[in-house]
């Protein structure tokens, strides 16, 4: 079969949509580190706190929800930022199964070391201010309709 006439094959690689996602969302995570390291967040935790510096005194479900992680991940990760002093855990008082999630002054202040963290990663990514928008726009979209 010559280039011209050659099929679609459903399982190269290259023809996959999921791969390259998976591929620069663990390289673009990966490049976090470095600028995650000193103020002592993985990847995950810094997710957490911006979720938290937007909307503080959360419940853990509704944090849960909003970054797309089950309990098993978000329980241990929430003890870790609370062992850091950034974060507090307490019983909600209108409702005792809901565990309310608050920044303290010190989750308050990393915020201020962490203000340089997205044009340091702008600097890795070498997308022009438009295509960067219009990737996430499609990433909004593509998880829209995931959910």
């Amino acid at each position: 079969m010559d280039e011209n006439t050659q099929e679609f094959d459903p399982l190269l690689l290259s023809n996959q949509l999921c791969f390259p996602l998976y591929v620069a969302s663990k390289e673009l995570t990966r490049r976090y580190k470095p600028f995650l390291d000193p103020l002592g967040l993985t990847y995950t935790q810094y997710v957490t706190m911006m979720a938290l510096w937007e909307r503080d005194d959360v419940p853990v479900k509704d944090l849960g929800r909003r970054l797309y992680l089950d309990s098993a991940t978000l329980t241990p990760l929430l003890k870790r930022l609370e062992t850091h002093g950034y974060v507090t855990r307490r019983r909600s008082a209108e409702d005792e199964r809901s565990v309310l999630i608050s920044l303290t002054d010190k989750g308050w202040a990393l915020r201020e070391a962490a203000l340089e963290v997205p044009a340091r990663i702008g600097g890795c990514v070498h997308l022009e201010a438009q295509e960067a928008a219009e990737l996430k726009r499609l990433l909004e979209k593509l998880l829209a309709t995931l959910g």
